[in-house]
């Protein structure tokens, strides 16, 4: 027996084996079909901790016959990543070499275009992993030469199989034959965040900890409270609880809105409710009350540097706020169709007054009366495209009003 966590044990050796990301690695799934071709594109892998990126990685490598290099960006330095390319003339890596780079976003821009000259000419394929969103964290002329694949955090239902598993592997290799109540396996999968790795960590304390059987009291000990008040074993609570609370605040309903401020503070999960409050302030107040907006971000500062149980209190304000405050999901509206438009392919050639550097034709506002002119600005396909209507509040009606008479004037 060894030290070695179960996690690594079973890691999965083949597309079937892994928990999740049907999306990428089901028969039908994009990397699957890629593999299967034969051709490996240089990619770009981003998710959630313990969602497989590595795993799919490694299986990747076995099925194309390269040879597999593996850096990690927090210690990987530039004189790492020549030793790796130096390795492209060697008999062993005559199928060529797949570099997988984890954590790129801790790569700079100088480490990051040395890969460029890399990748283009062939010698190296690059498989790098982040679970920052990649186009915030990687520079865009090595952005443009991947492909871009999301992983997602894996659903408690798909994690359960692997506890089964995991459970069966452990009794063999130390001939004992524990057992498990099935509530306790779905309940270190439901509080795993969607994190395998973490949920075989897990499993493998109360493991060991038990004597002949896995219960859920046994289970429940090595969940941290806040962690196991965040979620159901479906995560279903965690995000029914999110959706009553922006309901109810679209709703303009206080009593309920807080709460369900309440249940989600009760878990100790501050920052799902910052983001969510955020959300609603510019998707469902909006141009109605535009300092809401304002007023929600300074609140939720406040609440997350007092943490709890202090942090209840502004977050009450500002959801009490939010709810009784007028509504309007005009600009939410506005967006939503002009996003339309894009992926249809729509407007794809700005105007030439608008363009640098001669911007030809433009006509300053600033000077005309009231400062503003007819003019174009949208695209030729998209001139009479309208995307925001005002709302029927106060504040939206006050800007139609002085724009209409401004515009009456010309």
């Amino acid at each position: 027996m060894t030290n070695q966590p179960i996690a690594d044990k079973l890691r999965p050796t083949s597309f079937d084996e892994i928990a999740g990301q049907a999306h990428l690695i089901s028969k039908n799934g994009i990397i699957r079909r890629m593999v299967g071709s034969g051709r490996i594109t240089n990619m770009i892998f981003f998710g959630p901790p313990g969602t497989g990126k590595t795993t799919v990685a490694n299986i990747i490598a076995q099925n194309s016959g390269m040879e597999l290099f593996k850096l990690n960006a927090t210690t990987a330095s530039l004189s790492d990543i020549k030793d790796v390319v130096a390795q492209s003339g060697s008999i062993f890596s005559s199928n060529g070499i797949l570099l997988y780079l984890d954590e790129i976003q801790y790569f700079n821009k100088k480490q990051q275009q040395s890969l460029l000259e890399y990748i283009e000419d062939g010698r190296v394929t690059l498989i790098a992993s982040t679970t920052e969103n990649p186009y915030f964290y990687i520079y865009d002329a090595l952005l443009s030469r991947c492909s871009v694949f999301e992983f997602k955090r894996v659903a408690p239902n798909e994690i359960v199989p692997v506890l089964k598993r995991a459970i069966s592997a452990m009794n063999e290799e130390l001939s004992l034959n524990k057992g498990y109540e099935e509530d306790a396996l779905e309940y270190l999968a439901s509080c795993s965040g969607g994190d395998v790795r973490h949920a075989l960590t897990l499993l493998e304390g109360a493991f060991y900890a038990c004597d002949d059987l896995i219960t859920k009291e046994i289970a429940s000990e090595f969940i941290p409270s806040v962690a196991a008040g965040a979620f159901d074993r479906n995560d279903d609570v965690h995000y029914n609880l999110l959706s009553g609370l922006q309901k109810s605040i679209r709703g303009s309903d206080p009593d309920a809105a807080v709460f369900y401020l309440a249940k989600l503070l009760e878990g100790g999960d501050i920052i799902s409710a910052c983001r969510r409050l955020q959300v609603i302030a510019s998707e469902d107040i909006g141009l109605a009350y535009p300092q809401a907006s304002q007023i929600t971000y300074a609140l939720c500062c406040t609440a997350r540097e007092l943490g709890l149980p202090e942090a209840k209190i502004p977050l009450a304000n500002c959801a009490i706020m939010l709810a009784t405050a007028p509504k309007s999901n005009s600009a939410y509206m506005a967006i939503n169709k002009a996003t339309e438009d894009i992926n249809l392919g729509k407007g794809n050639t700005i105007p030439l007054h608008l363009r640098a550097p001669l911007f030809k034709g433009y006509k300053y506002p600033h000077d005309y009366p009231f400062d503003w002119v007819d003019q174009q600005y949208l695209p030729d396909d998209l001139r009479n495209a309208i995307y925001y209507t005002y709302g029927e509040n106060k504040t939206e009606q006050a800007a139609k009003a002085y724009w209409d008479s401004i515009k009456k004037k010309h």
